[in-house]
This record gives structure tokens, C-alpha cells and sequence, in this order.
């Protein structure tokens, strides 16, 4: 409002020459451009069982970004201040209380908050909920996380985009894992949460099995509901009939509580258990963590980050903000808001500098590929809308020396090895038996 008033003030003196006037709008000019804003909602779990393992370290991860950021402290080609010059202003969001409350949550975001973008959703649920209304305001979103395919699988969006991969990716890596490592499996039982994300991935893994190991027997299959906690019932069931492997996709607080009360009762010894999103536990874990565990992290993230000095400076960073490393759902944050960033510096340098509007914004998003610290993310699927990205997948084993659980026998996973190609559904493309999947170790 001020910087209005010394323009207007600036051109009704028209005693002023006409070179002080020029200057002193330039001026006026270069001071709005300085105070322009970029705000971005973001949401994630700030309360509830998926908080303290996987929300909290996400907004964490993202309020040590947007500082680096607006200090122009980021490497490059992300040192730029903040976006484009603009500040980054960030408004969080807890994504706790159900699909019906985060649809309200995102009109707010939109309608009250004023904001230019929003990134986050971690529950499938949630982020199907979300994405038709988004689409419906016309308004630009990221989903950050949450792994259900069906999102641009079976829907189409302009304004709408996921800058990391779904869960087949994280299924198909798995099973591919255990061949690769000659694991016998003759039976294996199954525990996942009834919803999008655990049916979702249940079926996935047992389409994988059936062309990675034709022969193995699914035995168990346990679906209880997201945030159960108590899982006495369903641990006894998998202990009551015996497999070779155990699979699980789990999560935040509900894998925690699984791991605390099956542990004691010797499921981790009876069956190989498998996790496709577990590393996020093992700093809370510690050495109540079993070895052996094979897990994945739902990218090369964490502790199986691949080496880059853009890496490095984003452990670092973390590290010595948090006092603890970062995991699956830091990663996720930011390698969605260094895509964001430059996809804004994108549509700004195609605008003549101005802030991009949501079609903007989306034009420049769509079909690129950018740098993060887990690697490559390129956003090759759903028409340009969903990503695809490298896996790694590896073994718990709690190092008493270094107080803390590290990962062996990582074996890693090119993005055209578990991603499906451009013109096949998820499904489709693993029962077709991985058609054109490549570098596969």
C-alpha cells in the first residue's frame, strides 16, 4: 500500500522534472518487486498417529528450506533468493481430522489465506479428497506424497501434480529385491491398512509375486484400519500360520506400534518381514528395531540417499536444525519445493519477470525434470502431472558403536526398472510382467 501511495504522489507533482519523476518511479518500481511475496500452504500431519515420524519431520524439512531459501543459502541452480527474487511465505497446515475437514482445509488455504500454491497430503485418502477441488477452483497444488496410482491414473488434471512416485514403485522394488538377493519364498502373509494406500499396495505386491515367483502361496491377509494402534488380533493371526516372508506397508504411528508389540512375540524371527515405506521409524526405533528387516523408504532417501554434494548440504542443513537425519517424508518435502521453486523461476523468466498465475505455474511444471537430493525426479507420468524417480531397498541392523540403526545390503532400482511407462497403467504394466522395464540389477 505504501509503495502505491509514493507513486501516486510521485506522478501528480508536476513541478518535478520529468528525470527525477522516471527515477523516482523506477525506484517505486524496484521496492514492490523486493516486497511481492510468494505464499505457499503447506500441509502435512501435524497431530495424530502419523505426526511424529512423518508429518513433523516434513514441515521441519520444509522450514529449514524456505529459510535457506529466502537467504539465497541454497546451491545451485537454487540460490536464487527466495522465488524468483519474490520471499517465500509459508502458512502450515495440520492434515489431521479426515478427508471432508482437508477439502475445507484447502478452500481456506485458497479463499482466506490468499495463497499462490499449496504442497502436501500424505494420506491417500486426503489427497484423492483434494485433487478434484483443486482442479475445480483452478487453483495449483502439489501433492507431496501419498502413494495410491489412482490419482492420475484414473483422473486427469491440469492443475493438479505429485512431484514424487506412487507406490507400485515401492511393491515392484521389493519383490524384485528379494529375488535379487535369491531370498526363498514358498509362502508369504500379508498385513496392510484398509485403505487406498494398503489395498493399494497389497495388490501390488501380490501381482509382483505372482511374476517374480509364480509359485510362492499368499497365506495371511490382515487389513486393519488406519490409526487401529492395537494389532494383538492380527499378529496372532500371522504367527498362526507360518510363511516365509511377512509383508507390510504400514506407516507412521500404526508401523511403530507393530513393530513394539510384534517384536516381543517373535514375529520377526518366524518370517522375513518386508516394509515398503519403513525407514521413517528407525531414528524413533532405535535399537528396539529388529535386524534384518528388508525396508524400503519410498525413494533412495535417508540413509540411502545417493551421494551428491546437493545431498550432503541437505542432510547437513537438517541435521543440525533437527539433531536428527532426515528420512522419507523431509525428502519428499523438498524435492517438491525445489521443483516448485524452479518451476516458478521458469514461468517467471517466460512473464517478463511477473508473478506466474496457476497456468503458469503448471505449464512450467509439467513434463520437466529437476535435481534433488534423492536424485533425478522427472515428471514423466499422468500427461506430465506425476513423477517418477530411482528406489533403494535394504536391511536393518542396529550399530551399537554409532547408537543407531543402519541399512545393509542396499540394492538400488533405476525409475524405468519399477516405474510403469507413460502408456500403461500401474496394474496393467505389472501383470503384462514389467513390459519395458529397464537397468534392472
Amino acid at each position: 500500500m505504501a509503495i502505491q501511495g509514493i507513486r501516486k504522489a510521485t506522478w501528480s507533482r508536476k513541478a518535478v522534472g520529468t528525470a527525477v519523476t522516471l527515477a523516482a518511479a523506477l525506484c517505486a518500481s524496484g521496492a514492490a518487486h523486493s516486497q511481492e511475496t510468494f505464499k505457499v500452504g503447506i500441509v502435512s500431519f501435524l497431530s495424530g498417529q502419523a505426526a511424529e515420524s512423518f508429518g513433523i519431520p516434513a514441515v521441519n524439512g520444509a522450514k529449514v528450506l524456505v529459510d535457506a531459501f529466502n537467504k539465497g543459502a541454497a546451491p545451485a541452480p537454487y540460490n536464487k533468493t527466495g522465488f524468483g527474487g519474490m520471499k517465500l511465505e509459508a502458512v502450515y497446515v495440520d492434515e489431521n481430522g479426515g478427508a471432508t475437514k482437508q477439502v475445507q482445509e484447502l478452500r481456506n488455504l485458497y479463499d482466506r489465506e490468499k495463497v499462490d500454491a499449496v504442497v502436501g497430503y500424505v494420506g491417500s485418502g486426503d489427497c484423492l479428497a483434494v485433487a478434484p477441488v483443486a482442479e475445480e477452483m483452478k487453483k495449483f497444488l502439489i501433492l507431496y506424497d501419498c502413494g495410491t496410482p489412482r490419482i492420475f491414473e484414473d483422473g486427469k488434471y491440469n492443475y493438479v501434480f505429485r512431484t514424487a512416485s506412487h507406490a507400485a514403485m515401492d511393491n515392484v522394488a521389493l519383490a524384485r529385491y528379494l529375488k535379487g538377493k535369491d531370498i526363498k519364498v514358498g509362502t508369504f502373509n500379508m498385513i496392510n491398512q484398509d485403505y487406498a494406500w494398503g489395498q493399494d499396495s497389497k495388490k501390488d505386491f501380490v501381482w509382483s509375486m505372482e511374476k517374480l515367483y509364480p509359485n510362492a502361496k499368499a497365506g495371511e491377509d490382515q487389513l486393519p484400519k488406519f490409526g487401529a494402534g492395537q494389532y494383538g488380533t492380527e499378529i496372532s493371526a500371522l504367527m498362526s500360520k507360518q510363511a516365509d516372508i511377512t509383508h507390510s506397508s504400514l506407516w507412521g504411528g500404526d508401523l511403530q506400534a507393530f513393530i513394539l508389540q510384534a517384536g516381543p512375540r517373535g514375529l520377526f524371527k518366524r518370517s522375513q518381514v518386508i516394509l515398503s515405506a519403513g525407514d521413517h521409524v528407525l531414528p524413533g526405533l532405535g535399537e528396539k528395531m529388529p535386524d534384518g528387516v528388508i525396508l524400503g523408504a519410498r525413494g533412495a532417501y535417508g540413509l540411502m540417499a545417493p551421494k551428491s554434494a546437493l545431498n550432503d548440504w541437505w542432510w547437513d542443513i537438517y541435521s543440525k536444525a533437527n539433531n536428527v537425519y532426515p528420512v522419507q517424508a523431509p525428502y519428499r518435502m523438498v524435492q517438491s519445493l525445489l521443483g516448485l521453486k524452479l518451476a516458478v523461476e521458469k514461468a517467471m523468466a517466460a512473464n517478463g519477470g511477473k508473478k506466474p498465475n496457476a497456468e503458469q505455474l503448471a505449464a512450467a511444471l509439467r513434463n520437466s525434470e529437476w535435481d534433488s537430493p534423492a536424485g533425478k525426479i522427472r515428471m514423466n507420468l499422468g500427461g506430465g502431472h506425476q513423477a517418477t524417480q530411482e528406489t533403494a531397498i535394504g536391511r536393518t541392523r542396529y550399530d551399537a558403536a554409532k547408537k543407531m540403526v543402519v541399512l545393509d545390503d542396499i540394492m538400488r532400482f533405476p525409475a524405468e526398472c519399477v516405474n510403469p511407462p507413460a502408456n500403461m497403467k500401474s496394474e496393467d504394466w505389472i501383470k503384462s510382467g514389467f513390459a519395458g522395464a529397464k537397468g534392472c540389477p
